[in-house]
Order: C-alpha cells, then structure tokens, then sequence
C-alpha cells in the first residue's frame, strides 16, 4: 500500500474516484438529526425519572444515552466540514447547536480540525488539533520535566480520565491567541449558553440531580470521543513524515486507520471508524463513508483495527523516525539497556 499510493496518477484516481459522494443528502442528514436527537433526549428524561427508582438503571440509561451524544458530537464534526448540509448557514447553525450540547464551540474547534486534517502526520506542524506526539530523538533529549509532562500526557488514566474533562470543560470555554472575531464570539455565544442551560437544570431538576445523570453522560461520552481520536492515528504502522517528504494522500490512508467496529457502536460513533476515508475527503458526510470504503478498492487495503486490536495502542509512545512505527517507553528501555550492553563489550574488547 506504501508503494502503490506514492504514485501521484494513482493519487488523483484515487480523489476523483470519491468526489461523487462529496454531497451531503438533506433528506439523510434530517433524518440523521432525529435518530439521533430523539432518542437522546428520550433517554436523557427517563435517566432522570428513574432517580427515584434505582440508580443502576439510571447508569444504564446514562450509558446509553453517552453513545447518542458521540453521534451528536459526529453531526458537529460533520457541520465543521460543511458535510452535513450543502448550505454552510445551516451547518453553522446546527453545529453551533450541537455543539453546545456537546461543549465545544463551532467555529473555534472548526478551525483548528481543519489545522490537525491539513498537517496531520506532518512531524514539522504539529501542535494545533492533535495530540502530543514525541519521536524517539526528541524524548530522548528533552528535558527531565518535559519527560515527566509527556509520560503523564501518555497515561490512559490521565489521557481518557482527566482529559476529556481538561479539555472539554476548561480549555474549549477559550479562545485561542489570534482568533478571530467571530470565532471569538461564537466561543462567548456557547459559554453563555451552556451556563443558562446548566443553571436552568440545576434549578428545575436539582444540582445533584443534575451532576448524577450529566456526569457519567459527560464522562463516558468523552472517553469515548478522545479514544476515537487516539486509537485512529496512533496505530502501530501509521504514518510520519518531515513537511518536504509528507504527502497528503498518504497521510490519509496510510495514518488514519479504518477501526472496523460491530455495527450497533459503528452506527452510534457515525461511521468515524472509516477514519482514513474522512481524511481523505473531510467533504463526504458520515453516512456515506461506508459506501465509499465498500465502493473504492484502494481504500481497503488499509490499516485495519478492531476493538481488541485496537487496545494494543495503549502502549504506543513514542514515533520511531528510522523504523517508522510506534514504540513504548518498556521498548525504548529496553533498546537502551542493549545499547550499553553493548558499549561496555566493545569498550572491553579495546582493552584486551
């Protein structure tokens, strides 16, 4: 796949061959809307009637109710890339509103993931809409504290734990340095509605109503989101490249993974697991990218993962430069244990 994809006429193939499905069907994504919307609320409300039943029905309840809001936060995502609508107000609009319910502001998040889908696995632009990612060379000459930064940023505890509540609580309520005005705005816009929203349900429904059922909503949901994100590019083979070497179609299909996923979570997490698909054409709305994985051959000779698989990510660190693959910190140990075994022998045989 490598190979086959460097050939530039067999990159434009590729692209052309998917341009027919960058359209958004309203009718589809209408429907979309309320298959998605509906039942969230539905099992939002009934999470809260059965407070006074059992709890563990209301964690069902908020269980479920967590997927319906990944595949609210994937509407976002789509209306970020003007997928989900052929007009961009509408996108707008519909993102602004999702993503108030899902704690991100429209057009700040939409910024910087065109960033993250312009430079993804470009190891010189790295920064703005991706996770932290160290090369081998790098980690071993950083200092000790950003060692110390960089292993807590890599814990699962921290990383799936604290960080949805890091970023989608504290760093999504501001803006970035130099944004704009209406990203400004927009950003303001959906900090004051979601503290209405949160203080209105706090009053009609009780404070600790309120954190019993948002809290494992919130905290489930965003698991889920930022391990979507990690497992589909820190995969073991995926792709690295310095800006004059790296190369946009690779960066698709070699360093977006296809997370093969049963079809009842496929179907909640909006097809995103067709991750190399989206970034090859971040215009094709999420319920066709299954269509074009099965309708485009190039495209199935990908990395593919499944959910047992897919933990193996876990112990992926650092990026090896020279053998182009992800290794853990027990690796890079281990390497250099070898490596001072070895010098101590060649050190020996020059004083014998």
């Amino acid at each position: 796949m490598r190979e086959g994809i460097k050939n530039m006429n067999k990159q434009k193939q590729l692209r052309k061959d998917v341009s027919p499905y960058e359209k958004a069907d309203t009718k589809a994504s209408v429907r979309q809307l309320v298959n998605t919307l509906v039942p969230f609320f539905a099992l939002w409300f009934l999470a809260y009637q059965s407070l006074d039943i059992s709890y563990l029905l209301t964690l069902a309840f908020t269980v479920i109710a967590a997927g319906f809001l990944t595949r609210i936060f994937i509407i976002f995502h789509d209306c970020c890339h003007h997928s989900f609508f052929k007009n961009r107000r509408y996108n707008k609009i519909v993102g602004t509103i999702t993503g108030i319910m899902t704690l991100f502001p429209y057009n700040q998040w939409a910024h910087s993931h065109a960033i993250h889908h312009a430079t993804s696995g470009n190891l010189d632009k790295r920064g703005v809409g991706d996770m932290w990612v160290l090369t081998v060379n790098e980690y071993k000459e950083a200092s000790f504290w950003t060692k110390v930064a960089y292993r807590l940023y890599r814990n699962p505890l921290i990383m799936f734990g604290l960080g949805p509540t890091y970023v989608f609580l504290l760093t999504n309520r501001f803006n970035k340095k130099g944004a704009k005005k209406k990203e400004r705005w927009n950003t303001y816009i959906t900090n004051i509605a979601i503290a209405l929203i949160v203080t209105l349900c706090c009053v009609t429904l009780g404070w600790q109503n309120f954190l019993l059922v948002q809290g494992p909503i919130f905290l489930i949901s965003g698991t889920i989101g930022v391990w979507l994100f990690y497992v589909q590019h820190q995969f073991e083979d995926s792709y690295f490249e310095e800006d004059e070497h790296w190369n946009y179609v690779q960066a698709a299909v070699e360093g977006s993974s296809f997370y093969k996923l049963p079809k009842p979570l496929q179907w909640l997490t909006g097809n995103i697991g067709f991750h190399h698909v989206h970034h090859l054409s971040p215009r094709v709305p999420n319920y066709k990218l299954e269509e074009v994985h099965n309708n485009t051959v190039p495209l199935q000779n990908v990395p593919t993962i499944t959910l047992k698989t897919s933990l193996q990510s876990l112990k992926f660190r650092l990026w090896d430069e020279e053998q182009k693959t992800f290794i853990s910190f027990h690796e890079l140990k281990r390497r250099s244990v070898t490596e001072k075994k070895r010098k101590i022998v060649a050190q020996s045989k020059v004083e014998l």
